[in-house]
């Protein structure tokens, strides 16, 4: 019997009982250049609305395109980097199709000629096993303006009563990253997809390409997926779900888009080839317009830029800059930091790796800067549906933080109890560790007379106990030292109390 699910979708199981996923990814990286891919324009995030613009981006009469010679240098680190062979010879083509963000009605792209292909990328599941994405094409574009729909109540098309577009993203570099079909999966595809795009957001980030900040849509994902029966050869009607950025979201996109799949298909429907829209606070998709084949769009090539023939020598100079891939990178780190497979696994899995390196590099102790970016600020990021970096960002927390309170614990000031009141603080918004601290008067009571008087009060007023201690029984010290840290209020050291407290009843 199958299961459908009270929006529409099918049960998870009943998905993996019948049918077989496809999926294909399709990343769009902004480069990190100076100026555009055409033009000399900035591209610089975040500047007033069409500020950042000129004739040839905005596609006027007579104006003439020059390629950035950044940007192939970069494409072609990606496609090394990505195992790829890099054409001898390849060439730009004008995809045409109107859109009002396309100020010239067409795209400068690579079509039938991509500077990379035939490449792979190996990446590294939850439970250490490897997972092998064949990468089809990387290839070199600019992107597209911005609309933004005005009067809706969804921020789309739909309902708006007006449009305004904002040019200045128009002709920024971009390479699109296209896999091959992915078969095989099963119940792993959400994950599959989620480590591959973690695993290729490192690695460009390494490359040093791009910022790959996915919330600003310097990184974005495309979902394609389809659904086979058991058995079957043909590939289904997949969908494609539009610009998913961020790496919890392609895991959800891909789980739901199967379960809808599903459904459509086992009530006899069929499922169209289309667009979808992901909506993060929901969790689902909905339809956006019927999608083409690459080949049913008009390609022609581009008459104003001359093919672009890289050398070998070039190529092989560029292949010498390429940093440590990513897996390696890791397995390097876990063993210097001493983490089991288990909190590798954990830091892995919450996307905190880059961040305990900068914080380590900081001053903290992997130790520390484990214990404190995968506590209470993980939790919260979680809650809030963000990775803990982008997290951390929006309140201002740095690596530098962990190592302020790090140190107010090594130092002696706080005990980790004390510690976690002071991270709840900076989390809070409340200031620095330091300032914190100060503010809720938190600080061991460092008078040895204070300390030496409370312990002298609880064993008077414990005398089985301490009787029990005194015969050898050193684990009943646990409760008078709990005993102590009460009468101080918790600002006591409990190391400090216990070597004074089994001092007194001669176990010292």
């Amino acid at each position: 019997m199958v299961t459908e699910t009270m929006d529409g979708t099918m049960a998870w199981d009943d998905v993996l009982a019948a049918y077989d996923p496809v999926m294909g990814l399709e990343v769009h990286v902004e480069l990190g250049t100076a100026t555009k891919m055409f033009c000399g324009c900035a591209t610089e995030f975040g500047a007033e609305p069409n500020t950042q613009t000129c004739p040839v981006c905005l596609g006027l009469p007579g104006a003439l395109p020059v390629v950035n010679e950044k940007g192939v240098e970069s494409a072609i680190r990606i496609g090394l980097a990505l195992n790829c062979e890099i054409a001898d010879w390849c060439r730009f083509a004008r995809k045409n199709y109107f859109y009002p963000d396309m100020p010239k009605n067409f795209q400068t792209s690579q079509y039938d000629e991509p500077i990379a292909f035939n490449g792979h990328l190996d990446v590294e599941l939850s439970d250490g096993t490897t997972y092998r994405v064949e990468i089809e094409r990387a290839h070199m574009e600019e992107d597209t303006g911005k609309s933004l729909h005005v009067g809706g109540a969804t921020g789309r098309i739909h309902g708006a009563t007006h449009s305004l577009v904002d040019y200045n993203r128009a002709g920024i570099p971009l390479i699109e990253i296209v896999t091959k079909p992915m078969t095989g999966a099963g119940e792993r595809a959400p994950e599959i997809a989620k480590a591959y795009v973690a695993t290729l957001r490192d690695l460009l980030k390494a490359l040093d390409v791009s910022d790959v900040k996915m919330e600003q849509g310097s990184m974005r994902c495309d979902v394609n997926l389809s659904l086979m029966a058991k058995g079957a050869e043909k590939f289904g009607t997949r969908s494609e779900t539009k610009n998913v950025n961020s790496l919890r979201s392609v895991e959800r996109a891909v789980r739901y888009e199967m379960c809808r799949h599903g459904a459509v298909l086992a009530s006899g429907g069929t499922v169209v080839q289309e667009t979808r829209h992901w909506h993060e606070d929901t969790g689902i998709t909905t339809s956006g317009r019927e999608k083409s084949d690459a080949e049913d769009y008009r390609y022609f090539p581009e008459p104003d830029l001359v093919p672009i023939a890289p050398s070998r020598a070039w190529v092989e100079e560029l292949r010498a800059t390429l940093p440590e891939p990513p897996a390696q990178r890791r397995k390097r780190l876990q063993s210097a930091y001493g983490y089991s497979d288990l909190e590798m696994r954990d830091v892995l899995n919450a996307g905190l790796l880059d961040l305990i390196e900068e914080t380590v590099a900081a001053g903290a102790t992997p130790a520390g800067a484990r214990k404190w970016w995968s506590g209470e600020i993980a939790r919260r990021a979680n809650a809030a549906g963000e990775d803990v970096p982008s997290y951390a960002v929006g309140l201002g927390v740095t690596p530098a933080s962990v190592v302020e309170l790090e140190s107010l614990v090594t130092g002696g000031r706080l005990n980790d109890a004390m510690a976690r009141q002071v991270w709840d603080g900076v989390l809070d918004g409340e200031g620095s560790p330091t300032a914190v601290a100060d503010a809720r008067g938190l600080e061991l009571v460092q008078d040895t007379g204070q300390l030496e008087a409370a312990v002298d009060k609880v064993i008077a007023a414990n005398p089985d106990v301490a009787d029990k201690v005194r015969e050898g029984k050193v684990q009943a010290a646990g409760a008078l030292i709990g005993q102590v840290m009460k009468e101080l209020k918790g600002q006591g050291d409990a190391a400090a109390a216990r070597a004074l407290i089994m001092s007194k009843l001669g176990q010292g």
